[in-house]
């Protein structure tokens, strides 16, 4: 996604002939993992770059825009660099615009440590150039469609690159500080074996287990605000585990590596197929099916767009099996049959 981004929007700068714009374009399309869904996803993340870098120059004629800039906030953070998706600097406000192609969980601009270190390192670079007073931050995960934006005035974060960055900052490039698990986890690197989060997630083994009806209410909710993170953790254990054991040979005591199940294939579909009809028993229509596409598949053969002008009288959603999330998630309550007899009465 990233590479099709910077393609289009350096050609939007004059940074590359239409020849060779198209050539780059090809060789993406040929790529397997293009779609129309990751076309039309990173064109929401251009064009609101281009509008952004079109408010910038009506305000400022010189402001400038960079593409996958790598930005150096090591005046804070030793040796700390990243690369910035789109910078767009003007007098008065700086523009930082993160691209996420992800589709498993949505990432909000508010406070986000990885924007504000690219902020900083793009303050670095412009603040004697522009007078800028104000760092807007965007995140654009069109794949969710979420588009998060948060500001916050040059002096404010300043002062928390000194005041709390900083320190933290030093504590971690020394080797001290305290470890906070959580579900951030998932990106860190060192999640399978980290003591850390070990730790955080065998305190549920307290309870001992005991029948769930033997617990009380308080402990079922922590039980239960726990076991995504936790089964989460087991997955990254068991995936590492496995993959050293198949990889380097390491032994675990108490486990040994076994082929697993699989399911029969046939080497040559072609070759099948001819033998079938050459015994004049069976016909085409006896050994092929001819399915309609899936809704995921058929979406993005048409593009959103189309699918949803042609298509989209003809799409249901039913309704999703109950299930239990924190009360802090955004979705409506779900009336249960018990809640709705209530009602009734």
């Amino acid at each position: 996604m990233h590479e099709l981004a910077e393609l289009q929007l350096n050609h939007y700068l004059g940074k590359s002939d239409r020849n060779k714009f198209m050539q780059s374009f090809t060789e993406i399309k040929n790529n397997k993992f293009y779609s129309t869904e990751i076309y039309d996803a990173v064109q929401v993340y251009v064009d609101l770059v281009i509008e952004t870098m079109n408010l910038a120059r009506a305000k400022t004629p010189d402001a400038t825009a960079l593409i996958e800039q790598r930005l150096d906030f090591s005046d804070w953070v030793e040796g700390g660099f990243g690369t910035g998706d789109a910078v767009v600097v003007a007098d008065g406000v700086l523009d930082i615009v993160d691209l996420k192609g992800g589709q498993g969980v949505k990432v909000l601009a508010e406070q986000n440590t990885q924007m504000m270190l690219y902020a900083l390192g793009a303050l670095t670079l412009f603040d004697s150039l522009y007078d800028i007073q104000t760092v807007r931050m965007t995140i654009c995960q069109p794949r969710l469609d979420n588009i998060s934006t948060y500001e916050i005035s040059v002096v404010d974060l300043i002062h928390w690159a000194e005041t709390e960055l900083r320190l933290k900052a030093e504590l971690a490039f020394n080797g001290e500080g305290e470890f906070a698990p959580g579900s951030h986890c998932r990106f860190c690197r060192a999640r399978q074996t980290c003591r850390a989060r070990a730790e955080c997630h065998l305190e549920l083994a307290k309870h001992d287990f005991k029948l769930p009806d033997l617990l009380a209410d308080e402990e079922i909710s922590e039980v239960l605000s726990k076991a995504e993170v936790i089964a989460a953790w087991v997955d990254d254990v068991r995936a590492y585990a496995l993959t050293e054991a198949v990889k380097s040979g390491r032994q675990w005591p108490g486990f040994k590596i076994v082929e697993g199940r699989s399911n029969r294939k046939y080497v040559d579909e072609a070759k099948v197929a001819e033998v079938l009809l050459a015994t004049g028993t069976y016909s085409e229509s006896d050994i092929f099916t001819k399915d309609l596409l899936g809704i995921t598949a058929m979406e993005k053969l048409l593009g959103k767009k189309q699918f949803n002008g042609l298509l989209g009288n003809f799409i249901q959603r039913p309704s999703g099996k109950p299930t239990l999330v924190p009360i802090s998630d955004k979705r409506p309550e779900f009336n249960t049959a018990i809640a709705d007899f209530k009602e009734e009465i």
